[in-house]
């Protein structure tokens, strides 16, 4: 559909072209409708057809097939006709009875099952869509019949061709439709293969750059595979006679000498294709540009590709059939130009230029769209496309060119400018499909768009009276889609209240939703949309509640956890108690599978016995119906390295080798450390022992070793989860012997005897002998005397020098040695000879300024050569010998205390000595050994002191308002005792009340304290008294009593007021039986009541905070009392009234209220079973004369 061309018809559309410019700056345009998919407005909806499927423009069809399908589908409302043109006119279907239309369709069928050729329907076919509103058009489809034709008969003459020669195969394929895929072979179906020498050209044609002689060992055959037809036809082989100008010997090939030595002529490059210095292609915007050289020559030249003025566009270029071809995908108008080919060998090269032009078939730049308008309104279609050459644009309205209508009352509202027209003022009855057809010489495009007139009431497209709920402080949308024609006005109130909402928190948009910037409690409420056009008025409702948000508080946190350990992710969240909400977890994106191992609770998730498959991110995802909020964590799973392995020896020396080892799998956690052992097999063989360690980013070191050792090694590999296993021990490696390069350590000379020494050393160790027979070198001489040195040799780890002085000092060094030589010398030591008792003992022992603790103690020292052996101490001996408390018993242990003095006139202090007792003590020096005989005794005692605490405190409740206090005498009361002092408060919280003061004689240990308050605490400070002072304080704090504390049992029975208690009681009993056996003769029944409808005898029992708690009997049980006494113990008490009618010993404070409450023994069910027995209860019987 190609409207005619020409300079007049540019002349117009340049002249419409202003105008149009002018008049888009003067438009108004209403905003067009956009119909909504509602179901229930698109079938209420009238619309012009619109083409929905449509068979291809070329469309080729298999001659074989039964049946031919040229598809054409529209929808509508009403339904859509449909009808047909072929070849510009109108095809009745009717009148063919091979052709069928589909049912509520416009596909056409034509079936061939009883004759016909499919080649007769061959031909351009358009259909037509209509229904009241309008026509819609497909594209012309042009129908053609796939054709493949026979190869024509020729007889083909043998090719004879020089050896090192070019050579073209013509192939000349039958033209088929489409066309066929062609591709060589020989007769015996192998295909020919393909190289830099020998490739197929674009055309089907064979080339050969240079002809070998075995090219002519096989035949040539060109094939053509027609892919609609599923069919292979086979041209006439081709025979190739090679012709050489020397024998050819099949041995003598070879890759790199494909003539086999013989003398053939080289060739500088010639193109086989194209032909000539250059060449043009045109080519179509968006296909594929395939350019293609083929150049003769020996040796084979290669091929370049170059573009002038610019490079080649690299993400679009391929290069193909070993650089022959150049293509070029998706072609546009910036790949134009001029491309250069150039084919070269060592002869020379060539170039071959091609001049590319790209145009263009037309294409969209502007594709017309449905218009709704609602009457009245302004709009537009445009229809704007691109080509080249640039293309014609043609407008037609129900498939008729505009131009050719018959004028009708609403044609005034339409202006056809170029590629634009406006509508003016719309009117019910104006609609219509209007199609734009784009087209130059290299193909056209044809679109439809329909113009629909629609007036319609408002409707509300949205669910009724909806439930919104919205996370606090979110921007919140609240929805209220609609539609009518006109457009309707919409707008928004609250609560039903108002003008409308817009502005502020609130913001309206056209589509009907309404925005609230920040929700907060205050917009909880019921929001009403209005929607209004001049056909009526339409409203919905929307009620909002805002909720808290969902928030996790504790997020889980990155973990790195050993391998059969336990991992624990918490993740504790937060969300509005309205809203239920779910807690999952996923790992790596995939939701988590809980069992025995992953086990989750609230706010954890925990997993036991790790394994390096539970490596990964960890996300705690909660959600509630209108929020959610996630966290993630990484597990790392970090176990023991597993061990090193390979371990190589390498650069041997005397006392070192270089160990190698190749570190294993680290189990996510780095190695720190190397650690290597070694073995040997002479001392302790099997023994591993550590030789020394290696940071973790070394496999490689040189180990230090000892002489005359058979080694072999171990790595242990160390990270912070552990100690990998030992790996492989190495290959044995032995050092040569040496003299030794240890010393010998620990050397001391000391006496065991008076007239010895003892020279003793610690022993090299078995890796420091660094040869066999290891011996010791010995030396002594006395001190400071210039004798010369004594020695001795000797196997052992001592020596014993006789017949010495007593503790005379020497001079001492060693050395070792072995059968290769001596080691180092040790430096010299200094030793004693043996000691002796000392002859000398301290003399003048006194004291002085004793008190209570401590003395001063004074001796007269020895001269420090009557010691014999080193001076240690002077050493006291003491004990306490009695107290002079009478009666009091001590213990006659015997201390000693150590000073270390020098000074002519030596004192010390003695400590810690307890008061008002009788001590004994004497003195002696010290040597290392022995001690001398002992100085004089001397007696004395020590001052009163004061006295230690109290043996025990205890308090005890006698009654509500007093407390029984007891305590034992001091163990020690270092001095005669005169009395106690007890200091007493009130405790009320951490504050104390003023103190309160009681003092007692020595001979009272126990005393009665009535209490102010009986309800408050008290603390208790009590001291035993010396004429010295006051003790040490025993303290002591009283519980806080209740009403229900028992207090300490008191023999109340002798007491008159219980004897007349008990005699009221009876008589009270005796009253009550008389009366129920007058009721029994009268045959009357009795109320059962329940013992919980009345509390008997309440006790004013008070409570922690001073409120009193009345108790009544509970569940027909006896009250078991408790009695708490101050320092705590709870004792079992057997103050209940067990059963009233067979009495029972009561208990009675010492003011005589009575404790405790009546109780009944029998049990409830038995009661009412057995209307009789509750007269007999004295409970019942009172409620029954109540």
């Amino acid at each position: 559909m190609r409207p005619v061309g020409g300079r007049e018809m540019l002349g117009k559309v340049g002249h419409a072209a202003l105008m149009l410019l002018s008049l888009l700056l003067l438009w108004q345009e209403a905003a067009a409708i956009e119909v909504p998919l509602d179901p229930k407005i698109q079938q209420d909806l009238k619309q012009p057809p619109t083409i929905i499927k449509q068979s291809v423009k070329d469309y080729i069809v298999d001659p074989r097939d039964n049946i031919i399908i040229i598809e054409c589908e529209a929808k509508g409302n009403p339904v859509p006709t449909f009808s047909w043109r072929r070849n510009g006119r109108l095809f009745n279907i009717g009148k063919d009875p091979r052709v069928t239309m589909r049912k509520r369709s416009g596909t056409l069928e034509v079936g061939f099952h009883n004759g016909g050729r499919p080649e007769d329907y061959e031909g351009e076919y358009q259909c037509f869509a209509t229904n009241d509103l309008g026509v819609a058009l497909s594209n012309k489809i042009l129908l053609r019949v796939s054709k493949a034709p026979l190869w024509p008969k020729e007889v083909l003459a043998p090719v004879q061709v020089v050896e090192g020669s070019p050579l073209v195969l013509t192939c000349n394929p039958p033209p088929g439709l489409p066309p066929p895929l062609i591709f060589w072979m020989d007769s015996n179906m192998t295909p020919i293969h393909q190289d830099r020498r020998v490739s197929m050209g674009l055309n089907g044609d064979l080339y050969f750059s240079n002809v070998l002689v075995q090219d002519g060992q096989k035949d040539y055959s060109c094939n053509a595979r027609f892919n609609f037809t599923y069919t292979i036809q086979q041209k006439n082989p081709f025979n190739l006679k090679v012709q050489t100008t020397e024998p050819y010997n099949d041995t003598s090939y070879n890759a790199s000498d494909p003539f086999g030595g013989r003398k053939v002529a080289e060739t500088s490059p010639s193109f086989l294709t194209p032909e000539g210095s250059g060449s043009f292609k045109m080519v179509l915007r968006d296909e594929q540009l395939l350019l293609e050289c083929i150049a003769a020559g020996l040796p084979t030249p290669s091929i370049k590709w170059f573009k002038r003025g610019g490079d080649l566009p690299a993400q679009k270029v391929k290069f193909q059939n070993f650089n022959k071809t150049l293509k070029i995908l998706s072609v546009s108008e910036e790949d134009a130009g001029e491309y250069v080919c150039m084919a070269d060998n060592r002869l020379g090269s060539i170039r071959h230029s091609i001049n590319v032009q790209v145009k263009a078939a037309p294409y969209w730049l502007d594709k017309p769209t449905n218009l709704v308008l609602a009457p009245e309104e302004n709009g537009r279609l445009v229809c704007r496309a691109n080509g080249n050459p640039k293309p014609n644009i043609q407008w037609l309205m129900n498939g008729e060119p505009l131009n050719k209508i018959t004028e009708t009352p609403t044609s005034a509202n339409r202006e056809v400018l170029g590629d634009t027209i406006l509508f003016r003022g719309v009117q019910i009855g104006s609609s219509a499909v209007y199609q734009c057809n784009a087209s130059n010489q290299h193909g056209y495009l044809l679109a439809n768009a329909f113009v629909s007139v629609l007036d319609m009431a408002p409707r509300m497209l949205g669910p009724k009276n909806q439930l919104i709920k919205v996370v606090m402080n979110n921007r919140t949308f609240l929805n209220c889609p609609f539609f009518g024609s006109p457009l309707p006005e919409l707008r928004w109130f609250k609560n039903g209240q108002g003008s409308g909402l817009d502005g502020g928190q609130y913001r309206a948009y056209i589509n009907g939703t309404l925005e609230i910037k920040r929700a907060r409690k205050e917009d909880e409420g019921i929001y009403t949309c209005v929607a209004s056009n001049m056909l009526g008025n339409a409203e919905n409702q929307v009620q909002l509640e805002v909720k808290e948000p969902t928030r996790i508080i504790q997020a889980p946190t990155h973990q790195s956890v050993l391998r059969g350990s336990k991992a624990t992710f918490h993740c504790k969240v937060v969300s509005d108690p309205s809203l239920p909400t779910t807690v999952n977890w996923s790992k790596d994106g995939e939701r988590l599978d809980l069992g025995w191992r992953l086990k989750k609770d609230e706010e954890s998730l925990t997993i036991s016995s790790v394994s390096e498959n539970d490596e990964g991110i960890y996300t705690c995802t909660v959600k509630s119906e209108i929020d959610q909020d996630s966290a993630s964590a990484r597990l790392t799973v970090s176990d023991r390295p597993d061990p090193p392995i390979d371990l190589d020896l390498s650069d041997p020396s005397a006392r070192s080798v270089r160990l190698t080892w190749i570190p294993g799998n680290d189990r996510r956690s780095p190695v720190t450390e190397f650690l290597v052992q070694f073995e040997e097999n002479r001392w302790e063989p099997g023994r591993w022992q550590n030789l020394s360690s290696y940071p973790g980013d070394l496999n490689s070191v040189i180990l230090q070793l000892a002489p005359n050792v058979n080694y072999q090694f171990r790595v242990i590999a160390i990270n912070s989860v552990g100690w990998s296993q030992p790996s492989q021990p190495s290959p044995r490696y032995k050092t040569t012997a040496a003299p030794p390069d240890a010393i010998p350590r620990d050397l001391r000379g000391w006496g065991s005897n008076k007239d010895n020494m003892e020279i003793t050393w610690e022993p090299l160790h078995d890796l420091e002998k660094n040869g066999p027979n290891l011996q010791y070198n010995v030396w002594w001489r006395r001190k400071d005397s210039g004798d010369d040195w004594t020695n001795v040799t000797t196997s052992e780890t001592k020596y014993v020098v006789r017949h010495t002085e007593t503790y005379v000092p020497y001079e001492i060094k060693i050395q070792a040695r072995n059968e290769l030589g001596s080691g180092p010398e040790s430096n010299i030591v200094i030793g004693y000879s043996g000691e002796d008792k000392p002859t000398d003992s301290p003399t003048e022992l006194r004291v002085s300024k004793v008190g209570s603790t401590r003395a001063n103690i004074h001796w007269k020292p020895v001269d420090l050569s009557s010691v014999q052996g080193e001076f240690k101490e002077y050493r006291l001996h003491y004990w306490r010998e009695s107290s002079l408390v009478p009666g009091l018993v001590v213990s006659k242990e015997k201390k000693t205390t150590g000073f270390y003095t020098t000074v002519p006139e030596p004192s010390g202090i003695l400590k810690d000595l307890v008061p008002y007792s009788k001590y004994k003590m004497f003195m002696v020096v010290a040597n290392s050994r022995f001690e001398s005989l002992p100085s004089n005794n001397v007696e004395f005692t020590t001052a009163e002191g004061v006295p230690d605490a109290p043996r025990f405190f205890r308090i005890n409740r006698r009654s509500l308002d007093t407390l029984y206090l007891e305590w034992g005498k001091p163990l020690e009361p270092n001095g005669i005792l005169i009395g106690y002092q007890l200091v007493y408060q009130r405790v009320n919280g951490s504050r104390l009340g003023p103190q309160q003061f009681e003092t007692f004689r020595p001979n009272m240990t126990d005393f009665i304290l009535r209490l102010p308050d009986r309800s408050a605490r008290y603390k208790f400070n009590l001291s035993a008294l010396t004429k010295v002072g006051m003790g040490e304080v025993y303290a002591e704090e009283s519980p806080l009593f209740s009403n229900e504390a028992h207090i300490d049992q008191v023999d109340i029975a002798t007491q008159g007021w219980f004897i007349g208690l008990m005699c009221a009681i009876a008589l009270i009993i005796l009253i009550l039986l008389i009366v129920c056996f007058i009721k029994r003769s009268r045959g009357g029944k009795y109320p059962i009541r329940d013992k919980k409808d009345l509390p008997l005898d309440p006790v004013d029992q008070k409570d922690q905070d001073g409120s009193f708690d009345y108790h009544s009997d509970e569940d027909n049980k006896p009250l078991q009392g408790s009695q708490t006494s101050l320092d705590g113990n709870v004792k079992e008490s057997d103050d209940s009234l067990v059963d009233y009618g067979e009495g029972g010993d009561g208990q009675f404070n010492e003011d005589g209220s009575f404790i405790g409450q009546y109780t009944v023994k029998k049990d409830k069910d038995e009661t009412e079973g057995n209307e009789s027995s509750e007269a007999t209860s004295p409970v019942n019987a009172i409620y029954s004369l109540a």
